[in-house]
């Protein structure tokens, strides 16, 4: 079921209403019904790895209080904890690197002269595999390192793996932050929930004008780029920056806004990645939840930054290669970390990682021209890194580079938008859109207001207006593309 669904937008009030009119007189009645429907959710794509989930679901709950009861040995409080990760990683291994693992390795033995025949099998990807599998894990790595106590609500745990709104594209919820929000009867709170009405309407015209309609120029142009002008693979590449962006950061918003009408608060995922001033900047920025997540449980463990020059350097490289190995079985998705790896390290090195902790031009309407180039920098190297994430394949990375920084002018220009919404058009709506993310930037989300000073007549008029522009230019439903990782 898609957030930009007709389905959707009749599944959410009726939820509503029974959460807060049916199911409201005790904390395991209330996760009960969560439980219910998000086994819902989750079963409308494909009912079958509703048994996945569950397994993942148990073989936590299981560790986590298998490791609480050996406390005082540590042995078996690591047999646990191993065996849960080799569970949990193995089955993300099975469904979604099997098939990688054995082309490289057919691929690896015919380029040393032996041949092999090994078969490839046809394994459907289960839709959030990687985010409900990392977040069962860090609840089971929590525990162990005694920063949670292991639940023995099985009804609130499967819920907090479950939890629809974010439950197949995150935000990838930390157990000491959602868990304990499922052990409290939750109070309507009405500006909350209005609140998180406009959060996730931002993020609508986020996914359905903005990453909807530049999808359609960018499949375009990617699909024909060997006949397309440099001018047209540059304007491809930048779109796709803020297709993804909004794509992602829209599915957050609509995820975390529908949250906040059943009085759960969900992590801030995005934090407006694009005005960042260098690339440490744009990764505290940027998927939130899952840089987090490796910097605890993967870089921080290493040694992090507190170890040898070398021991630093690679386990920034083993960081972001990790990371970007997450996002999908293909060599493009690996040198897009590494690449981002390369950004991030000098800064590292040199100490001025941490240079850039506040809001640009914080407390000012324009930034100062110093702080323009950063951004036009940092912004012109990510949306180079972007081309790896997007190409089909290694050598087509490379090509469409190769042909977008010939600057030739030989090829195809004309773009075609959609029905409604035409390049020029496409390029109004677009510097609306950092308009109106520039001077909220400093708010939680865009459509944040503080009541006390404006006026409602201004705020409902900001809210209609957005509203008619999801009417006017909504591009054709597409699927959420983080929901192949």
């Amino acid at each position: 079921m898609l957030f930009n669904s007709l389905a959707f937008l009749i599944f959410l009030p009726v939820v509503f209403v029974l959460y807060w009119a049916v199911f409201n007189r005790t904390v395991a009645w209330r996760n009960a019904f969560i439980l219910g429907i998000s086994y819902y959710f989750y079963g409308s794509w494909d009912w079958r790895f509703l048994f996945l989930i569950a397994f993942v679901s148990g073989v936590c709950y299981l560790a986590g209080i298998k490791i609480e009861e050996n406390e005082r040995n540590k042995p078996w409080r690591q047999v646990w904890l191993t065996s849960a990760c080799v569970i949990c990683f193995g089955l993300v291994g099975v469904f979604k690197y099997f098939n990688f693992f054995i082309e490289n390795f057919v691929a690896m033995s015919r380029a040393l002269g032996c041949a092999q025949n090994v078969a490839s099998l046809h394994i459907i990807l289960p839709v959030g595999i990687s985010f409900f599998t990392f977040q069962a894990m860090s609840y089971v790595i929590d525990v162990y390192r005694g920063q949670m106590r292991a639940s023995r609500d099985w009804v609130a745990f499967f819920s907090y793996i479950s939890y629809f709104p974010q439950l197949v594209a995150g935000p990838i919820e930390r157990s000491t932050n959602l868990l304990p929000q499922f052990g409290v009867l939750q109070r309507f709170n009405y500006d909350e929930a209005a609140d998180g009405l406009r959060q996730a309407l931002w993020g609508f015209f986020k996914k359905i004008v903005i990453a909807d309609n530049c999808a359609i120029i960018v499949n375009q142009v990617y699909a024909n780029y060997e006949s397309m002008s440099s001018r047209s693979l540059l304007f491809a590449a930048v779109l796709f920056a803020f297709q993804i962006y909004g794509d992602f950061s829209g599915y957050s918003d609509i995820a975390i806004g529908c949250s906040r009408l059943f009085g759960f608060r969900l992590m801030r995922n995005f934090a407006n990645p694009y005005f960042s001033r260098d690339v440490a900047e744009f990764w505290r920025r940027w998927h939130i939840s899952l840089s987090t997540w490796f910097r605890d449980y993967l870089y921080f463990p290493l040694g992090g930054s507190r170890c040898s020059r070398w021991k630093t350097v690679r386990n920034v490289f083993l960081m972001f290669g990790v990371s970007g190995f997450w996002h999908g079985a293909n060599w493009t998705f690996i040198v897009w970390g590494l690449l981002n790896a390369c950004y991030f390290l000098p800064g590292l090195l040199t100490g001025n990682n941490r240079r850039h902790t506040n809001c640009v031009a914080e407390g000012r309407l324009l930034p100062t021209v110093k702080e323009v180039f950063l951004m036009a920098g940092t912004f012109a190297a990510t949306v180079f890194a972007w081309v790896f994430f997007r190409a089909e394949s290694l050598s087509k990375a490379v090509d469409y580079l190769a042909r977008m920084l010939t600057l030739s002018e030989k090829g195809t220009t004309k773009l075609v938008g959609s029905l409604y919404c035409s390049p020029t058009i496409l390029l109004l709506l677009l510097l609306f859109f950092i308009s109106v993310e520039w001077v909220q930037r400093e708010k939680q989300h865009a459509l944040w207001f503080n009541c006390m000073v404006m006026p409602a007549p201004i705020r409902w008029v900001a809210y209609y207006v957005v509203i008619a522009i999801i009417f006017a230019f909504g591009a054709a439903q597409q699927t959420f593309i983080y929901f192949q990782f």
